[in-house]
């Protein structure tokens, strides 16, 4: 009998057992006498991770949907301790994996991608930076708790940061600036807090990477990653080609803002505002939009129907923004049950769609990989991950008059120039965090400096006006993944690059894009990331001319459309 999300059993590993039984099968492992020995212990090994893995993921969605349960609190903090314990026994083995005699019968079975990941994370970790990994996740938690614990006093109620955006989508210009004025209100209040938790974040990771044989914690960042084909060096020569191809595109596609919005210059609260009669919304309520897309997925495809079908089944969807809940949009996957889950905060917006189409990618890729032994395999690294959801977004293009009817040429329009519009800023907290990292010293000012320098290459057309936060460069404290994932988010870009692709592809030959995504989805992470873009018969970000070969279809699509009509 398959069970909902709400009777999924929870129980605290007992970390005490997890040592004792993992360093048994690590011993076993290291004097097996065959491959297929070793092949044994790896399954047995892998069903006491998966038992782990399973009840971090449990803990870690009821936590982040009721931050104030205590009892999940007290568990997300148990996770917070132990899991540099647990990072541990990876180590050890993947060590033992990556010094295996029999290692290439075992790369004959599971793939050369696996001991890729073990050849990397091994040197991530060592035991005496466990102390210093638990306070890393500490503050990363601080930070969760912080965003998550605001509570804004708007229009003569008390709203979350998610339940302030619709203000700050408003047809009233003056609403939409006391709106965002409100939210960076609060992050200028708790500046202090947030330096300091960013400091020592900065400062405990530097430590770590030093203490591992790292100068800083660039190369460390992207080993924890688990990047394998490309380097710094690769996405240096990606952010030359954004600043020189996509920069351009995305100041025409403002300046086209700026005239359908009647203003002298764009200001920072009409950047996301983008046309004179308001922005597309969806036509119902969250309930609505779930039944709309049990449609949408149902005529997609076999596949998309049985999987929407058991998101809604079993209760694997915590979608609407409530008091308490913790910030942002994530899909999970829990391997006891062989089942994804999406978390995320409906707030009224055409964001809502969006983020339910996005995280469905994620979700629907996990679906569509369970069949892999190897928990590795499950998903690949991050920036493959996020070509499955921003491809998704793009794949539910024929459905979108479900959702926002009338306003359906004005979503398409918003939501293709927003990818554009999105690239040079995701390339840009990208550039910031190599800045923070590769020059750990710097003080609170001097990254907010650099941040603001980065805003007047990749984002030059939008005013600050008087906000002070924003004119000291403090924009990106509500960007979570500068906290909690460190060079994670050029991850987005790079995989917008591919969705745009498939967007492409998907105008001619709509069969064969949506053949070609599922082959992607069904690879899950067997494979490296350019060796996964390569599955898809897409062209590489980090190859020259990639860039700009994209974006053509893409200015000229919009170009065509219909502004006035917006």
């Amino acid at each position: 009998m398959t069970r909902k999300f709400e009777d999924f059993v929870y129980e605290r590993p007992d970390m005490e057992q997890l040592t004792e039984r993992m360093n048994e099968l690590l011993q076993q492992f290291s004097e097996a006498g065959s491959p297929q020995e070793q092949q044994a212990l790896l399954t047995r090994m892998n069903e006491l991770r998966s038992h782990f893995d399973s009840m971090a993921a449990i803990a870690r969605i009821r936590h982040t949907i009721d931050t104030n349960d205590p009892f999940y609190k007290e568990e997300q903090e148990f996770f917070d301790q132990q899991t540099p314990v647990y990072q541990g026994f990876i180590s050890k083995y993947y060590t033992a994996l990556a010094e295996s005699p029999y290692r290439a019968a075992l790369e004959e079975k599971w793939g050369k991608q696996l001991f890729r990941i073990a050849e990397r994370t091994v040197k991530t970790f060592t035991p005496e930076v466990i102390d210093e990994l638990r306070q890393e996740n500490k503050l990363v938690s601080d930070y969760v708790k912080l965003t998550a614990s605001a509570s804004i006093s708007f229009d003569g109620r008390e709203l979350n940061l998610a339940q302030l955006t619709p203000y700050t989508l408003s047809t009233d210009r003056e609403t939409r600036k006391r709106a965002l004025d409100a939210g960076y209100a609060f992050f200028a209040e708790h500046e202090t807090a947030l330096d300091e938790i960013y400091d020592k974040l900065v400062q405990v990771r530097t430590s770590i990477a030093r203490k591992l044989g790292y100068p800083n914690f660039v190369q460390l960042g992207y080993d924890r990653l688990k990047r394998s084909d490309y380097d710094a060096a690769d996405v240096a020569v990606f952010r030359e080609q954004v600043r020189k191809h996509l920069v351009p595109l995305a100041s025409r596609i403002r300046e086209q803002q700026r005239q359908m919005l009647g203003v002298d210059r764009l200001a920072y609260y009409d950047a996301k505002y983008r046309f004179p009669k308001g922005n597309p919304k969806p036509q119902g309520d969250a309930d609505w939009i779930v039944d709309n897309a049990k449609r949408m997925y149902a005529e997609l495809s076999p596949e998309t129907d049985a999987f929407f079908r058991m998101m809604t089944d079993r209760g694997l969807m915590d979608l609407v923004s409530k008091t308490g809940k913790a910030v942002g949009g994530y899909c999970s996957y829990i391997k006891a049950e062989q089942v994804p889950f999406i978390f995320s905060n409906f707030n009224g917006t055409s964001g809502d769609v969006d983020v339910l189409t996005h995280e469905a990618g994620h979700a629907f890729q996990k679906y569509m990989s369970r069949h892999h032994e190897v928990p590795e395999y499950l998903h690949p690294t991050l920036e493959a991950c996020e070509i499955h959801s921003m491809s998704m977004e793009f794949f539910a293009w024929p459905w979108m008059e479900l959702f926002f009817r009338e306003d359906t040429d004005k979503y398409k329009y918003e939501h293709l120039s927003a990818a554009i519009l999105f690239i040079p800023y995701g390339t840009a907290v990208d550039e910031f965090q190599h800045f923070v990292y590769e020059y750990p010293e710097a003080t609170p000012a001097e990254r907010k400096a650099k941040w603001r320098e980065l805003e007047s290459v990749y984002r030059p057309d939008l005013a600050l006006e008087e906000n002070d936060l924003l004119n000291r460069g403090g924009y990106w404290y509500q960007q979570r993944h500068i906290f909690r994932t460190p060079f994670y988010y050029i991850d987005y870009t790079l995989a917008q690059i591919c969705a745009l692709q498939f967007w492409s592809r998907a105008q001619s030959d709509s069969k064969r894009a949506w053949d070609d995504y599922v082959r992607l989805c069904r690879e899950g992470g067997s494979r490296s990331f350019s060796e996964l873009v390569e599955v898809a018969g897409l062209l590489s970000p980090f190859a020259e001319g990639t860039v700009e070969s994209v974006i053509g279809d893409i200015g000229a699509w919009l170009e065509k459309a219909d502004i006035r009509a917006f």
